[in-house]
C-alpha cells in the first residue's frame, strides 16, 4: 500500500476536535495533514512504544484502547493510565527522549503517527498547535495529580466511583452513552491502576450493583445513579 493511501487527512478526520486545535484556518489545516507521517495498526496485547524506546513521535489514537504501565520493583507492571481513541500518548518521552513507560493495546487498534520534530517546526507556523500541544500536556499533568489525590486518600467505593465517572465522562465527550460502557480492562488492570487488590475492585463492583447503583454484566457496566457515584466521590470521608 503506498504512503498516499495510508494517511489520514486530519481535516475529515471525526475526531479531530478531540486530538487537534479547533477553528483553524484552511491553509493551517493543510499543513496539519502533513503532520500526520503515517497510521499504523497496533494488534491487541502488543505495545506501541516501550520503556527505554527512543521518543520519536507523539501518537493520536484513532480506533482502540490501550493501557499504559510502568516496571515497579517487585518485577509486577503498575497500571499508570488508560487512553481512548481522540487522545495523544507518548507525552513522557518528551522529557529525556526515551519512553519511561510501555503503552499496550488493549484491543486491536490504530494510531496516527505524529513525528515530533514536525510538530515543533509546524508549531512555529500555526500558533494554535503550539498552545494544544500545551493544553494536552497540562490535562495530562493533571489527570496524574487527580490519580494521586485518589491513591492517596480515598476509599475504595470512592476510587472505584471516580473511576466510573471519568471514563463514561471521557466516552460521552467521544458521541458514547452517558450511562453504558464496556470495560476493555479487566477487573485486575483496574486494581492495578487505582491500587487496590483484585477482590477488593471486585467485592466494590458487587456492593454497587447490589444498591442498585450499577448493573453489571461481565464487562458490560449500566450505570443506574449517577448521582450517587457522584455523592460517593465528592462526600469527604471520615477517617
Amino acid at each position: 500500500m503506498s504512503l498516499h493511501a495510508i494517511k489520514v487527512a486530519c481535516s475529515n478526520c471525526n475526531l479531530r476536535e478531540l486530538c487537534m486545535p479547533v477553528g483553524l484556518s484552511g491553509s493551517d489545516l493543510d499543513k496539519l495533514d502533513d503532520l500526520v507521517a503515517v497510521r499504523r495498526k497496533i494488534k491487541r496485547g502488543t505495545a506501541l512504544f516501550a520503556n527505554g524506546d527512543r521518543f520519536s513521535a507523539l501518537y493520536a489514537i484513532r480506533t482502540g484502547f490501550f493501557k499504559t504501565t510502568v516496571a515497579i520493583e517487585d518485577g509486577r507492571d503498575q497500571v499508570t493510565g488508560f487512553q481512548m481513541a481522540g487522545e495523544v500518548i507518548g507525552l513522557d518521552g518528551i522529557v529525556s527522549d526515551r519512553h519511561s513507560c510501555d503503552a499496550i493495546a488493549l484491543e486491536d487498534a490504530e494510531v496516527c503517527v505524529m513525528p515530533y520534530e514536525r510538530i515543533e517546526d509546524l508549531s512555529r507556523e500555526v500558533p494554535a498547535l503550539q498552545s494544544h500541544v500545551h493544553k494536552i500536556m497540562s490535562r495530562e499533568i493533571v489527570r496524574e495529580h487527580g490519580v494521586m489525590l485518589l491513591l492517596g486518600s480515598m476509599r475504595a467505593e470512592e476510587r472505584l466511583a471516580a473511576f466510573l465517572l471519568n471514563l463514561v465522562q471521557r466516552l460521552h465527550a467521544r458521541g458514547f452513552s452517558q450511562s453504558e460502557l464496556v470495560l476493555r480492562m479487566t477487573r485486575e488492570e483496574i486494581g492495578s491502576y487505582l491500587g487496590l487488590k483484585l477482590e477488593t475492585v471486585s467485592r466494590t463492583f458487587s456492593k454497587f450493583a447490589e444498591d442498585g447503583i450499577i448493573e453489571v454484566k461481565q464487562r458490560h457496566v449500566r450505570i443506574l445513579e449517577t448521582q450517587a457515584l457522584n455523592n460517593l466521590v465528592n462526600t469527604p470521608a471520615c477517617h
